[in-house]
C-alpha cells in the first residue's frame, strides 16, 4: 500500500508539473504574438511618416522625383511677424550673406546693403552704367556683381568697396549668361554661345574646368537664369526645363524637374523657390518638399535667412521675423 500510494503521488505530481509547463508555454507564445503584432504596427506607422519616397535620388539623365508635404496654412502665415517696410520702387536682383545682410539693386542698378532687420547700411553706385544680372553675397568676404550687358564681374568687400573686376571678353569668345563665385574664389560661368559650363581660375588667368551641356540639353532651347555653388554642388537654373545639378568639379549629377524658375535660395539643407501657392522648400537630399504660404500677395522674389525673411514686391521690400 505504501509503494502504491507513493507511486500514485509521484505520477500526480508530474502531471501537475506538466500541466503548469504547458500553460506557461501557451502564455509565452501568446505574449510573443501580441508583442510581434505591436512591433509590426509601430513599424508600419513609422514607415508611413518617415520613409523617403522610392528612388528619391535620380541617376544622371533622369528627373529626380519630388514628394510634397502639406502644411497648416493658418499656422504658417501666423509665423510671419512684420518688422519693417523698405520703400524701393522696382527692386532688381537680390542676395543674402551669411551674416544675414540683404543686398538688393534699385531701378538705377545701384546696389543697396541693409542689415538683417532692414536698416540701411551702404550703397554702391557703379562708375559705368550697366544692367545688373546677378548679385551673389554668400561668400563671407566678397560680394559678386555681374553686369551682363558689359560682360563684367565686379567684386566688392563687405563695405561695398570695389576690390577686383574681370572682363570676360578678355578670356573667351562668347556670351556669358550667368556667373557666380566659388568658395575657393574661382568663378563659375555659363557660356551661352557654345553651351559650356566653365570654371575660371583668377590666379592662373585661365579656365580650369569645361563641361559641355549640349548632350544634356538635347534639342530643347534653354533659358539659363541663375547659378550658385552650395554644399559642394553647383545648381544651374533653366527656366524652361528645371535645375541642373553638378558636383564641384563640373560633373553632371541629376536634374530637378522645376521649370519656370529664375532664382533659387538655400537655407540649411533646403532649396527654396517662389511658387504660385507660396514659398516651397525642397530638401536637397531626401527631396521631400514643404509649402509655406506667404503673408502678402504680389511677391516677385523671397529671401529667407536664419531669423528674417524678405519679400520683394514692385513697391519695395517687406521684412518679416520668422
Amino acid at each position: 500500500m505504501m509503494a502504491t500510494n507513493w507511486s500514485f503521488g509521484t505520477l500526480s505530481k508530474e502531471n501537475r508539473t506538466e500541466g503548469i509547463g504547458l500553460r506557461t508555454k501557451k502564455q509565452v507564445v501568446a505574449g510573443f504574438l501580441v508583442l510581434s503584432s505591436m512591433v509590426l504596427a509601430l513599424g508600419s506607422a513609422s514607415a508611413q511618416t518617415t520613409a523617403p519616397a522610392a528612388g528619391s535620388v535620380a541617376p544622371a539623365g533622369q528627373a529626380a522625383p519630388v514628394v510634397t508635404v502639406p502644411a497648416d496654412t493658418k499656422e504658417a502665415v501666423a509665423a510671419w511677424a512684420p518688422v519693417r517696410t523698405i520703400a524701393l520702387p522696382k527692386p532688381g536682383v537680390a542676395s543674402l550673406d551669411r551674416r544675414g545682410n540683404l543686398y538688393v539693386t534699385d531701378s538705377q542698378n545701384n546696389l543697396r546693403q541693409y542689415g538683417p532687420d532692414g536698416q540701411v547700411l551702404n550703397t554702391f553706385s557703379p562708375p559705368l552704367p550697366g544692367h545688373t544680372a546677378q548679385v551673389e553675397a554668400w561668400n563671407t568676404a566678397k560680394i559678386l556683381v555681374f553686369y551682363d550687358d558689359r560682360q563684367q564681374v565686379v567684386l566688392l568687400d563687405r563695405f561695398l568697396a570695389p576690390i577686383a573686376e574681370v572682363r570676360w571678353q578678355d578670356y573667351l569668345d562668347g556670351q556669358v549668361r550667368t556667373a557666380t563665385l566659388a568658395p575657393d574664389d574661382r568663378y563659375w560661368l555659363l557660356n551661352e554661345s557654345d553651351l559650356t559650363l566653365r570654371q575660371f581660375d583668377t590666379n592662373q588667368k585661365r579656365f580650369s574646368i569645361t563641361t559641355p551641356l549640349d548632350l544634356l540639353i538635347g534639342r530643347s532651347r534653354p533659358d539659363f537664369r541663375f547659378l550658385r555653388e552650395y554644399q559642394n554642388n553647383l545648381y544651374l537654373v533653366d527656366r524652361n526645363s528645371g535645375i541642373y545639378v553638378f558636383d564641384n568639379l563640373g560633373n553632371y549629377r541629376k536634374k530637378l524637374p522645376l521649370p519656370g524658375l529664375s532664382y533659387v535660395g538655400f537655407r540649411g539643407d533646403e532649396l527654396y523657390y517662389l511658387a504660385p501657392d507660396g514659398l516651397r522648400f525642397l530638401h536637397l537630399y531626401s527631396l521631400t518638399e514643404r509649402v509655406l504660404p506667404l503673408p502678402i500677395a504680389g511677391a516677385q522674389q523671397v529671401l529667407v535667412g536664419e531669423q528674417y525673411a524678405y519679400v520683394l514686391t514692385s513697391a519695395g521690400v517687406q521684412v518679416y521675423k520668422i
